[in-house]
This record gives structure tokens, sequence and C-alpha cells, in this order.
């Protein structure tokens, strides 16, 4: 099982078109002096080519830097046909065997000389040096083991050149796939060649600063299951060069850590100094502790590189000792570092300083404040590795108290209560053997235990009120983590939470233990609301059965009453709160009252409610609904505390109010409701006095034959005259 940088070819077009200029100016007049008639030099700008070959050699010399052995890299320069410049054994794998080769391959040829240019060539040799086993790869294969036969070739091609648009980029990754798949035909057919079981494709497209791409780059993209592909469009000046730095990082698994604050002395004025930073690459693995650590820290310690697709560690210089044993640090890890630029005078002096036998902390802060040494860079047999140091405890040190919390602060953890809760949780091996038959498992019947006891378990003494008020309320909260309880532990539940309202109200402060709070505690008012508070969602939480249900629903009905003789209003007048004996008094001389006095008690309850109510109260239940024994008590845990009739004198006066409503219906409706015109918007339309028309009419009648009888019997009388 091999990665894919075990073997990597770079293909490098030689192309006539490498060899114009990147457009990149280079300042090449370095003169301190100039004289009087100074003709200074004119900038210089390199070739595509120069840039590209400069890249990848930089690339290889990251690689065996931190890799001495198992990193493998073959060149391919491809013109009007290929040229193989190394080959897998290890004495061709370095930079002066590189360089060597490069200066014989020299400029690119002209424009105008014959030839078939393209990059397809130098494709295609990469192609067949992969299908080349390494030495380790033949040794695997040879061998006469079980594994001789698993050997992956998984394998890396970069590949710098310049393409005219997208569809030429996709055409050469249509080529490659081709000539992998015919590839492999024949290294099947061979003893010595090995198949390409993965390949991984990275065209680098590079043009002069001063134009414009015409190709999009992509990520990883799989072109098929053998063939995976990405491509990047950069500028050659500084581009190819910063993109495979980047490249590099996901490549070989590296990460990069900027040592900042180096104290360095001027070139130019030996008696000052000033402080440079210096990027070096390593083993992602070296940030593993501190990145696992507090986010907080390590957001403050990651940057992103300046001109640069990547982030980086920064990390500070810390005082310098000398690596001997009697000051050798406790460390977990180890890593090869090599820097990222290595002509730079900072890079240059750091390494010599660590050449030389000297060691330097590097020390990270913190978002809290105060620094931690983290990392150590010091060089043993001529390489120069970073150690990453424990910023934990380390085993050899005495274990930290159970009451020192996160950074070393000292908390108020329930200790003992946690040690109760240990011993009640106990495993124990079962003695007999488990049956097909049995209901549930011991295993799973425990955690259902365990389940019950940590549904609702403050960590911390002050963040509970009701687990420090043991003297009040024991047993309640054991009693309640059973999974049934009897008739008899239901009324000791009962019996603490009267005693609790007895103690509410005569008015007396909860004693609790010193919790080391600064100051006085909350009133006993606030203190009673927490604590009744807290001790209904406790009892919520483990309301399993009916018989916890009794429990909650006693607890409901007298916070039900007590509220209702909470007072909400302003403080400078207070209202005595009714005693339970009292109210009970006034309950039984309602009993004792005639029904036509039970429509007076039901307008003083209405105006007691409204004057005692909060603005915040829930609305009052209706008067005129007759309460049934399942309202008193929710049916769901989530139930509101007011659901139900509040006191018995509310269920009376409801009661009273149902009866003299069945006395109302009996009587006979008013005719105009039921015989009244209906209205669009809804009720209805009577008319008063509707037989009053009736009446006039027959009067008018009566009127009229009056008068026409004795105008008749005038005119007749007058006649007969």
């Amino acid at each position: 099982m091999y990665p894919s940088n075990h073997k990597t070819v770079f293909v490098l077009d030689h192309t006539p078109y490498f060899g114009i200029s990147c457009e990149y100016q280079i300042e090449f007049d370095f003169t301190k002096s100039r004289g009087p008639g100074f003709i200074p030099l004119a900038p210089i700008s390199k070739s595509l080519w120069t840039c590209s070959v400069e890249a990848a050699v930089e690339y290889c010399r990251i690689v065996w830097d931190l890799f001495p052995t198992g990193k493998l890299v073959r060149f391919v320069v491809s013109d009007s046909t290929s040229h193989v410049l190394n080959s897998w054994t290890p004495s061709q794998q370095n930079l002066t065997f590189i360089l060597n080769a490069m200066a014989t391959m020299g400029i690119p040829p002209r424009a105008h000389q014959a030839g078939d240019y393209s990059v397809i060539h130098g494709l295609r040799a990469a192609i067949e040096a992969l299908c080349e086993c390494s030495d380790i790869q033949h040794e695997k294969r040879t061998s006469l083991t079980e594994n001789a036969s698993k050997v992956l070739n998984r394998c890396r091609v970069i590949c710098i050149t310049s393409a005219r648009d997208n569809a030429s980029i996709k055409s050469l990754e249509d080529i490659f796939q081709n000539v992998v798949i015919q590839q492999n035909k024949i290294a099947a057919g061979s003893d010595h060649l090995i198949t390409v079981h993965h390949c991984h494709l990275v065209v680098i497209n590079a043009f002069p600063n001063n134009m414009e791409s015409q190709v999009t780059g992509h990520g990883p993209k799989d072109l098929s299951a053998i063939l995976t592909s990405e491509v990047h469009s950069v500028q050659a000046g500084g581009g190819i060069a910063a993109k495979l730095s980047h490249l590099i990082l996901n490549h070989y698994d590296l990460a990069s850590t900027t040592v900042t604050g180096i104290p360095m002395k001027e070139e130019q004025n030996a008696s000052s100094s000033a402080n440079y930073d210096v990027e070096i690459f390593h083993s992602s693995a070296a940030h593993t502790s501190i990145l696992r650590g507090n986010a907080a820290d390590s957001a403050l310690i990651r940057t992103q590189r300046e001109g640069a697709d990547y982030e980086t560690v920064t990390l500070k210089w810390c005082t310098p000792r000398g690596c001997s044993a009697a000051e050798m640090q406790n460390c977990t890890a180890m890593h090869r570092i090599t820097p990222v630029d290595v002509n730079s005078r900072p890079s240059s002096c750091l390494i010599n300083f660590l050449l030389n036998g000297r060691s330097v902390m590097l020390e990270m802060p913190r978002k809290a404040g105060g620094k931690m040494i983290s990392h150590l860079l010091a060089a043993h047999g001529g390489e120069i590795f970073v150690h990453t140091l424990v910023t934990a405890r380390s085993v050899l040190e005495d274990p930290p108290s159970i009451s020192e919390g996160c950074g070393g602060r000292v908390t108020d953890y329930r200790i003992t209560d946690f040690g109760i809760l240990m011993q009640n949780n106990k495993l124990v091996p079962s003695k007999r053997k488990m049956d097909e038959g049995d209901a549930e498992m011991p295993l799973n019947k425990m955690r259902g235990r365990l389940d019950r006891h940590t549904k609702y378990w403050p960590i911390t003494i002050s963040s509970t009120l009701i687990f420090n008020l043991k003297n009040y309320v024991d047993p309640l909260p054991s009693l309640l983590l059973k999974e049934e309880l009897s008739d008899e532990e239901v009324v000791q539940c009962k019996q603490i939470i009267y005693n609790l309202i007895g103690l509410e109200s005569k008015h007396e402060a909860l004693q609790t233990p010193a919790m080391g709070q600064r100051g006085k505690g909350p009133r006993r008012e606030e203190q009673y609301r927490i604590m009744w508070s807290e001790l209904e969602t406790f009892i919520r939480t483990h309301c399993r059965s009916d018989q916890h249900s009794r429990v909650l629903n006693c607890l409901l009905e007298c916070r039900n009453k007590s509220d209702d003789e909470k007072f909400k209003g302003d403080k400078a007048v207070k209202e005595d709160k009714v005693e339970l004996d009292q109210a009970l008094r006034e309950l039984d001389q309602f009993g004792k009252l005639s029904e036509n006095q039970s429509s007076e008690y039901v307008s003083r309850a209405s105006v007691i409610r409204a004057t005692t109510d909060s603005p915040m109260s829930p609305p009052p239940v209706s008067v005129t609904t007759p309460p049934t024994i399942r309202t008193v008590r929710p049916s769901l845990p989530g139930g509101s505390i007011y659901s139900g009739p509040r006191t018995f004198l509310d269920m009376w006066v409801s009661r009273s109010s149902a009866e003299q409503k069945a006395v109302k219906e009996a009587r006979p409706e008013f005719l105009g409701r039921t015989n009244g015109e209906g209205l669009p918007g809804g009720g209805s339309l009577a008319k008063l006095y509707t037989h009053l028309k009736d009446v006039d009419q027959r009067v008018n009648r009566s009127s009229d034959m009056v008068v026409d009888g004795v105008s008749g019997e005038t005119s007749s009388s007058k006649s007969s005259s």
C-alpha cells in the first residue's frame, strides 16, 4: 500500500513557447555606490522555462529535505520528443544530479526550428516511467510473502505547460487517460512492469504576467476509477513557485510554521538589531497537539500566509538555550524541518544558528493571556528537527485535584454526590447465566438506571439549590429515582412538599451551606422561587409512572395556590396573605350559605382575582364549566401548572355557577331571540311592540265606523224633518 506521493513525475514543457519572457521584471543592479555618470543596469525578466524549472527544483528540495528516503521524483522534459532526466534509483534522487541534467537541456528551441513540439511526448514517457517498479516495490513484489501481490501502484504526474483554452486541457486529459489504459495492458503482460492502479494528474497552466489566460482551473475531479485530474492557471512570474508551495502541503501532508520575533543584527549597522520572520515546512503532525486544544487559542495563532493560499501557524521566538542532556524537554513527537525561502538572509541565519548546536524555544500566546512553550527547534546529526513539547500535564507529575477545573481553576464540583452516584451505579459480574427467556439483559437494565440517575444532575454546587437543601428535601430526590413508588413513599414525598410550603408561609429563609459565594445570597422570595422552579423541573424529569404523577400534581396544586397569593403590585402596598386555615374556614362558611348568596361570592372571588393577579398571570379558569378530576392532574410532563382549577373555592364557585345556569336554561326563552331577523355580521334583530301597529289599525277602523254611523243618523233625521 503506497500513497500517491511515493512516485512523482514532473513533465516540463520545453516547446518554443516557453522560451518567451514571463514579463516579470527583476532589478539586476545591486551596486551600492554610484558615481557621477553611472548608468544603471536594466531590469531583467526570466523565461517561462526558467520559472518552471526553478519552481520544480524547489519542490524537490523541500521533499528531499523532509523525506530523505521513500519519496521519489523523476523529471521528463518534452519538446519534439521526450527526455527522461533520471530514474527511480536512489543515487539519482538529489538536486545535484537533477541540475546537471537540466543544464544539458539548454534553452527551449526557437519557433522557426522544425519539429513536432508537444507536451504529449513527455506525458507518454511519464506513464511509462510510472509503470516501472521502484526498488522497494520490486522488493515487495518478489518477496515470497502473502502480501507480494497486494502492492498497489499509486502515483502523481505534475505537468507544467501552457494551453490555449479549456478545450485543449480537456483533450490533454483524454489523451492521458487513454495512454494510461494502453500502458496498463502492456504492464499486465510483463513481469518487470507494474500497472498504474491510480494516478493523480496535476496540470499547471503557465502564462506571461502581462496576459490573460483562457483556461479555467478546477479542483481534483475524478475522470475515471484510475485517474483524478486538477487544473491550475497561474502567472509564470512568481505564480508557479507559489502554487507548487501550496500544493506540496497537500501532497505530502505538511504544515507551515512562521517563527516570528527573531532578533537579528542589521547588515548595515552591526550595533542595532531588528526582528525578522522565517517560515518553515514540516509534517502536519507537529501541530496536532496545539490545534486540538482550546479553539480560541488555535484561532489566535493561525493566520493566512501573505501572498499565498494556505494558513501558517505563528509561534514566537523564545530565549535560545544550549541543547544539553540536562536541559532536554519532554516531547511527544519530532519531525524534520526545511525553510521555505532557503536563500533569504533570515533563513540562513536561523539555520546556521541551529546547526551550531543551539536550540530555540517557540511559544504560543493564549487568548486568556500569558504564553506557553509548545515547540523546540534543535539540530541532531546535521539535520534540524522541530520537537512537539508536552503542553498538558506530564505523567510524571502528581495528578490534579478532583476539584480542579479547566485552566487550573478551583471549582465547586459536587464531589461527595458524585461518589454516591458511582456507588449506586456500580457494576458487578452476574452470578447466573442469562437465559433467552429473560425479558431484559442486566447491562441494558443498568444503562436505563444510569440514564435515570443522570437525567438531571447538576455538576457544580453553585448550579443547584435543591441538592444543597438535603435537610429539607431528603429523601424526595432518592425516592423519585425509583422506577415505581409505593403509596407510603408518595405520602412521604407529599409531606416534604407541604413542609416546604409551611416554611414559605412562615417567611422562614432556607438555610444553605456555604458555597464559596461572596456577599449575601439571594433574597428569601428569590430563594423560594428558584427552589420551586428547580424542584418542579426535577420532578417532571423523573415523572414516569402514575405514582410519580401524584407527586407532581401535589406540587402543581400547591404552587397554584401559592402563586395566587403572591403580590405583584407596588412594594409600598402590601396585602396580608391568607393563611391556609383561614382559607379553610372561609370555605366552610361558604358551604353553609344559600344558593341566593352564591352569585355574590362569585363576583367577590372575581374581584379578589382581579386585584391580586399580575399583568403576566395566566387567564383564570372559566367558572362556567364544572371541573373534573382529570383537569386537576396534567397528563403530559410539559403541562402548565395553571391548566386546572386553582383552589377548592374555584371548584365550589364553578359548581354553583353551573347549577344556576341549569336553572336559567329551564326558563322560557325570550321570543325576540327565537323570532328575530338574522344579521350578516352575526346576531339577530328583534322588533319591540310588534302588535302595536295592529292595535292602531283596529282603533282607526272603529273610529271610522263610529263617525259614519253618526253622520248617517244625522242625515236621516234631517230628511225626516
